[in-house]
């Protein structure tokens, strides 16, 4: 549906292989984020139908990833790990308008985009693990978020004239490239 401007070099993959574990702590701690933003976006939107039942299937397919990232940590002894602010999500959230529509439509496109990131990241993963489970996991992880992309883009058209959902995502598209180009790169989604 759209493409990233910044596409993650292969040093950040070397940086994951090269401290796994803490990979998978930061990985379980988004999870749970994004289960969080789901539901906090249902509870800020409980008038838009479509969004409320979106919202509510994303909470709880989010919660199962925790689930699943926590089974990854408990097979090698690791334990979850403190949540950390997160820079490049203080950064991307950093663009919403103010204005009830304007916030409103913004939330949806940088979920998108934060989706998009974590596709392309989760494909680069998947693609440099040996086969396996973990493998696996992340393959599969990889093609929800690229469904989790499309579904926020969707419910931005459901709500807003495309025109103007296409314009806007375009300019957070190029504000979150800028902001990833600057990132370091760690053992960690962002």
């Amino acid at each position: 549906m759209f493409e990233l401007k910044y596409h993650t070099p292969i040093e950040w993959t070397e940086a994951v292989l090269a401290d796994f574990d803490s990979f998978l702590q930061d990985h379980a701690a988004a999870e749970k984020k994004a289960s969080g933003m789901a539901m906090s976006m249902l509870s800020h939107y409980q008038d838009r139908k479509r969004l409320v039942k979106e919202m509510t299937d994303l909470a709880l397919e989010e919660l199962i990833h925790f689930k699943q990232v926590l089974k990854l940590l408990m097979a090698r002894d690791v334990p979850l790990a403190n949540d950390k602010k997160d820079l490049y999500i203080k950064e991307v959230r950093s663009v919403f308008r103010h204005g009830q529509d304007e916030f409103f439509m913004d939330r949806m496109l940088v979920a998108a985009v934060i989706e998009a990131r974590g596709h392309e990241r989760f494909s680069l993963v998947a693609e440099a693990l040996e086969p396996g489970r973990d493998k696996d996991f992340y393959v599969s992880i990889a093609k929800s978020e690229a469904k989790h992309k499309n579904l926020f883009v969707e419910l931005a058209y459901e709500y807003f004239d495309k025109e103007d959902v296409d314009k806007r995502l375009e300019e957070i598209l190029i504000a979150e490239g800028d902001i990833c180009s600057k990132l370091p790169f760690r053992a960690a989604l962002h």
